[in-house]
């Protein structure tokens, strides 16, 4: 695949790769306005976060192109729509993986972001516009978060909270000798993704390949 890339792109996929991680993840619950779910995949491809789990209970996933810059073709998203009620399964989910599952939210006094330790991977919540995280949310979380304020406003736009939070925690993660990069393994099966993206006709080169 490599010889219908330029250098350049090869040499890009590679820094980038070397910045993925998994060891922190993005949960988002029932969002409904475009803009603010654009936002969020921006932010999680811009500080490295390679999966994003989408959990569609009333409010079907919807992105804004002009915001979200193309963050979509760059990472794992996974989706939660099979059932009238998503929250649980996507949770229990990321548990069985070893994610503890962080909730975001004003109205628990658990711990600042900054705070919050860092000791297995971590499976950030966010919940819908107007209400939060809802009270599966709640139920399942093992720690719950917040970003500290000092205004009257009474929490954060949903897209603001979720790239607070992902740079603090990034940021916590390279400087505190956490093993959070993606294994060999991991690296080379998602660069054969970009890459697949990246090339018209990828698909007929691999066949072609294939033979």
């Amino acid at each position: 695949m490599k010889y219908y890339m330029t250098d350049k792109r090869d040499q890009k996929f590679e820094k980038v790769i070397q910045g993925r991680t998994r060891f922190i993840t993005c949960v988002v619950e029932n969002l409904f306005q475009p803009h603010n779910a654009s936002a969020v995949l921006r932010s999680c491809d811009c500080f490295g976060i390679q999966d994003v789990h989408i959990i569609e209970n009333d409010n079907e996933w919807k992105t804004n192109k002009e915001i979200s810059m193309g963050a979509t073709k760059w990472l794992n998203i996974h989706q939660y729509n099979s059932k009238e009620q998503n929250t649980v399964d996507c949770l229990r989910q990321l548990k069985a993986k070893g994610y503890k599952i962080v909730a975001t939210t004003p109205h628990k006094n658990d711990c600042e972001i900054a705070d919050l330790p860092l000791d297995a991977p971590v499976a950030l919540v966010f919940g819908t516009e107007l209400s939060g995280v809802s009270k599966e949310v709640m139920d399942e979380a093992d720690l719950f978060v917040r970003i500290p304020m000092y205004g009257f406003t009474e929490s954060f736009n949903i897209s603001v909270a979720a790239a607070l939070s992902l740079y603090e925690l990034t940021q916590r993660v390279r400087l505190e000798g956490i093993d959070w990069k993606l294994t060999r393994e991991e690296m080379a099966t998602i660069k054969v993704k970009w890459a697949k993206q990246s090339i018209r006709n990828s698909e007929g080169i691999i066949k072609h390949f294939n033979g």
